[in-house]
């Protein structure tokens, strides 16, 4: 069995705000599940997401067994995947990891557009946060540049976001207006 890594800081805390009372999650992911739904479509950019992304969550106390990878063939099939698992499988928060490189006709915009309505929808619906990692790019050098597995790629950003609201709607189910 692996030591358990202890979690990265919390983000910043809030601003003080006079004594009004906040809420915000945190970056410890020991005991919450993961799915991750994956585009094969641009795999040397999708891969790295991926990769990032698990590692991330692993940094942040996530259980290999808690963590689920599901792979698509482009961008476009992500949000039926992300809404069946969130109707059928009992995940804390679902990650949506692609690239989608603008060609020569517009198609790229609608398939962003099209996907990030379709991921906010599922989200909000469902009840559990669906991080939108499908990164639009002009080329392949923007892709490359957030792509990555350094600490700085998208796909440490979005593990970051999945764990920190998975947390916050944990919180929000589990306290009494």
């Amino acid at each position: 069995m692996l030591a358990r890594t202890p979690a990265p800081p919390s983000p910043k805390a809030p601003a003080d705000l006079g004594g009004v009372r906040q809420w915000s999650g945190d970056l410890d992911a020991a005991g919450l599940r993961f799915a991750l739904v994956v585009s094969r479509y641009n795999e040397r950019f999708t891969g790295a997401l991926a990769r990032s992304a698990v590692a991330r969550l692993r940094e942040c106390g996530a259980a290999p067994e808690d963590i689920e990878v599901f792979h698509v063939p482009g961008a476009y099939e992500i949000p039926f995947v992300v809404e069946q698992i969130a109707a059928r499988r009992p995940f804390d928060a679902i990650l949506a990891l692609g690239c989608v490189i603008q060609g020569e006709t517009p198609h790229a915009g609608l398939i962003n557009t099209t996907v990030a309505a379709a991921l906010s929808e599922i989200g909000r619906r469902r009840g559990v946060p669906v991080v939108d990692t499908v990164v639009p790019a002009l080329n392949e050098a923007q892709a490359a540049a957030r792509c990555h597995e350094g600490p700085d790629g998208r796909g440490v950003y979005a593990a970051d976001t999945a764990v920190e609201m998975a947390r916050l709607a944990k919180i929000l189910r589990e306290t009494a207006p």
